[in-house]
């Protein structure tokens, strides 16, 4: 076999004819001369349609490809310009790179394949490039992957969130499927607007065949959801609406540690014996003994439990109230029904004003929660993607936009993670 069909099969270049291959001292590594075989030739770089060559634009360029062992390698070739009828003026497309980008397409695969399996300083150190540079590959590879993968087909049971990724109220939209467990879609910012966009690329028809959307209790996702799927039913979170009882129930708590920190009140059962500095510090830590469901505590935890019991019935009472609402959720179904029934007699005669406020909370999204009731849904997924997401902004810092981000969640989340060159492709064929 020929040295350049040798080098042409190391390099990945099965549409292209390598001419020559020698060392450049200036490059500090290998530079392979190469040009287009005859049916890649003359076509316009944006839609590859064939065009009629306009000039040889700015001459040679080089490509950064995979290094061969420890040396760099540079595919090197014309770039000439083609007139194309859609885009106009363009540079000619080249079979191994994408258009506009400075590294082969095996080059982009490997980084993006490790960008969402390995740590940020090993892709940079393997890779020799920058992290801003990955950011700038896993959008490229990301937006082809897109148009190749319709992520939103079949979607019928979703699930809404947003997340935090930076500072100053940064916030990510994300959408999951609940039958596939995949990341679907996720936008930059929060609120109907952004939601919308969404919406907007499902189309109305398909829009109609979303069957339940999974949420916590916000107004935005609610409103949205309600405007475009005219078909869907809304499931409460039951995390969330636990999450309401748990931090009312530490609002009761911090109440009760600075009335005895100021040394204002008596025991709970009125005896009149000023409460001692001592007790106020087993109030302030209480907090995980009264957070922590009961079959989660340890022995000390629980016996702060029955001290509480003991001596606070008030405090003790909220703590009821926080596990009693969680019972309605692991009962479900029309035993669940009964039950918040019950809590909600309960909790407007509890004489706890968070807690009479929880309930009329709760009432004005009783229909919502009796979905998640009789449906089993919940954001149990969505959080678990959010899990991800964070992990992924960690190494994602650096990265200088949010679509950067966005595109290292979805390769990494979305179900179609990239393929390493030369191994058999595990993403589907184009969409027609």
């Amino acid at each position: 076999m020929p040295n350049n069909r040798i080098w042409a099969q190391m390099l990945g270049l099965d549409k292209a004819v390598v001419e020559r291959v020698e060392y450049d001292d200036a490059a500090g590594g290998l530079v392979a001369s190469v040009r287009p075989k005859a049916r890649e030739a003359g076509r316009c770089g944006v839609c590859r349609k064939r065009s009629p060559g306009y000039d040889g634009g700015r001459g040679r360029r080089r490509w950064r490809s995979l290094d061969a062992g420890t040396m760099l390698v540079w595919i090197e070739a014309e770039a000439p310009r083609v007139r194309c009828r859609r885009h106009g003026v363009t540079v000619a497309s080249v079979p191994w790179a994408r258009h506009g980008a400075g590294h082969t397409r095996d080059f982009d695969a490997t980084a993006a394949w490790m960008a969402t399996n390995m740590a940020k300083t090993s892709v940079c150190a393997l890779l020799r490039i920058a992290w801003p540079t990955v950011g700038s590959i896993i959008e490229r590879v990301g937006a082809e992957t897109d148009a190749r993968i319709d992520r939103l087909a079949g979607l019928e049971r979703i699930g809404i969130d947003e997340i935090s990724y930076k500072k100053g109220q940064k916030y990510l939209t994300i959408v999951v499927d609940h039958d596939s467990g995949r990341l679907v879609w996720a936008g930059e910012g929060t609120g109907k607007k952004v939601l919308a966009v969404f919406f907007a690329s499902l189309g109305p028809g398909r829009c109609q065949a979303i069957s339940q959307v999974s949420a916590d209790a916000a107004a935005w996702i609610a409103e949205a959801v309600k405007a475009y799927c005219p078909n869907a039913v809304q499931a409460a979170d039951p995390f969330h609406v636990v999450k309401w009882a748990t931090e009312e129930l530490d609002e009761v708590r911090k109440d009760l540690w600075r009335r005895v920190r100021r040394g204002e009140g008596t025991n709970a059962d009125h005896r009149g014996a000023k409460i001692s500095k001592t007790e106020a510090l087993a109030v302030k830590h209480s907090r995980f003994a009264l957070w922590k469901n009961p079959e989660n505590l340890t022995e000390k935890q629980r016996a702060k439990l029955d001290w509480i019991a003991a001596t606070h019935p008030m405090l003790y009472r909220a703590w009821k109230l926080k596990e009693g609402l969680r019972l309605v959720f692991a009962l479900g179904g029309e035993d669940g029904k009964a039950q918040l029934d019950y809590w909600l007699s309960w909790a407007a005669r509890c004489r706890i004003p968070g807690f009479v406020r929880l309930g009329q909370r709760i009432r004005s999204h009783r229909e919502t929660i009796d979905v998640a009731l009789e449906t089993g849904l919940s954001n149990g997924l969505i959080e678990s993607t959010n899990t991800k997401i964070r992990v992924l902004t960690r190494m994602a810092y650096g990265f200088k936009s949010a679509g950067a981000l966005i595109a290292l969640a979805m390769l990494a989340l979305g179900g179609y993670r990239p393929d390493l060159p030369g191994r058999p492709s595990t993403i589907p064929p184009t969409h027609e």
